[in-house]
């Protein structure tokens, strides 16, 4: 692959997250009731759905961390966007509920295959300066597709719910068109050395992987849990308001740029806790639910950019194989989250389970990042001692940079 232009590399991008997440893995949830009422779906077949699909996206993640080192990242975002196309079209097309679960699980395994493999496509396609700063921005297409599939969903009870997946479909395949051509037909990446677990399980890793197990655990109480805590808006526009907050991602590499990964990963997790928080101390009131909508939006959504810039520091010979396993120990948190929530539920009711939920999220800021500082500034050399990196001379010394 050559290097293109950034903005051609933040379209294929934001489209392909947008088309995966945003349509492909959250359309279930915000057309559910659509789909109950239309299939006359029980509460066992839509918690299959929900597991079948999860498990699909997980099997997915794993066979692209141990691929795409080796066909590269073409090959697997295409699959990805073809995954997504086929399956919203069968789901579209469906007229008995088999062939809707088929259609629900192949769309579940297409976000698997088509973020991972971008962090490996962005460092060929864009000079070193720019890496960190594209990984931080796609993650925010989830954002603006759910903007578009809210609304959308509030209407699907007058257009029908049919008419739109379809269109999610044709979107899809446009996605896969684009990204297909943007790739290219180039080689694997070379990988600096053998890729094994003991390169998996670094030290490094460990404080990425533990947040990454509570970013999916915290995150899947809030996506599961969340409208029923605000029973007073409509389930459509509280997520329409969230991923319009969530577009605030695309300033996320400003943000750690200037913030650098530890003090952003303190300021976007207090964040999250505070979503959390709101929900349990004023559920069913209005305005905390617009406050935690949009508080969490902004905040999960740039959390998405961090870790990934996180995976590149801390994997940087093979970035779309590192952020594979964290998105597979993320996916370890969220099958744990939602049951012990609703455990906690049980006992105290939501509105403590969200409170213990936020002081776990609080606590995770315990686990900040230890990694090289992000884009700075330039190196400089001193004037006397131009070949001596551990110079000792006077502040006023080093200030000529290297041309």
């Amino acid at each position: 692959m050559k290097q293109v232009t950034e903005w051609r590399v933040a379209v294929g991008g934001l489209s392909a997250i947008g088309v995966g997440y945003g349509f492909a893995r959250y359309g279930y949830g915000l057309f559910l009731p659509r789909l109950e009422a239309d299939f006359s779906l029980s509460v066992t077949q839509t918690g299959l759905i929900g597991s079948l699909g999860y498990a699909g996206y997980l099997v997915a993640l794993a066979a692209v961390g141990a691929l795409v080192a080796r066909v590269g990242p073409r090959p697997l975002v295409v699959a990805g966007g073809l995954a997504a196309t086929v399956g919203l079209a069968l789901a579209a097309l469906a007229r008995g509920p088999a062939l809707l679960i088929v259609g629900l699980v192949v769309a579940s395994t297409s976000p698997a295959c088509m973020w991972s493999p971008y962090a490996d496509a962005v460092r060929v396609l864009l000079p070193e300066g720019r890496r960190e700063r594209m990984l931080a921005l796609i993650p925010s297409g989830t954002a603006f597709a759910v903007v578009v599939a809210g609304p959308l969903a509030l209407l699907a009870p007058v257009t029908g719910w049919r008419p739109i997946w379809l269109a999610f479909a044709a979107l899809a395949l446009a996605t896969t068109v684009y990204n297909g051509l943007l790739l290219g037909r180039g080689s694997p990446m070379p990988v600096g050395e053998r890729l094994s677990v003991s390169w998996l399980t670094q030290r490094a890793a460990v404080p990425l992987y533990v947040t990454a197990v509570s970013y999916g655990l915290l995150g899947s109480v809030y996506w599961t849990y969340a409208v029923a805590a605000v029973h007073a808006m409509p389930g459509p526009l509280f997520w329409s308001l969230m991923g319009l907050s969530g577009t605030a991602g695309v300033v996320t590499a400003r943000l750690l740029s200037r913030l650098g990964l530890a003090r952003g990963h303190l300021v976007l997790l207090l964040a999250q806790a505070a979503a959390l928080a709101l929900l349990g101390v004023a559920p069913g009131v209005p305005l905390a639910a617009v406050a935690s909508a949009l508080l969490y939006g902004c905040s999960y959504m740039a959390f998405g950019g961090l870790l990934a810039v996180w995976a590149g520091q801390v994997f940087p010979e093979a970035p779309a194989t590192g952020l594979s396993a964290v998105f597979l120990v993320t996916g370890g948190g969220s099958v744990v989250g939602p049951v012990a929530l609703a455990a906690v539920a049980a006992h105290w009711g939501l509105g403590a389970a969200f409170l213990v939920t936020s002081a776990c999220t609080a606590l995770t800021t315990l686990t900040r990042p230890v990694v090289k500082p992000l884009a700075g500034p330039s190196p400089h050399i001193c004037r006397e001692h131009p070949s001596d990196a551990a110079c000792h001379c006077p502040p006023l010394h080093i200030r000529q940079t290297p041309r």
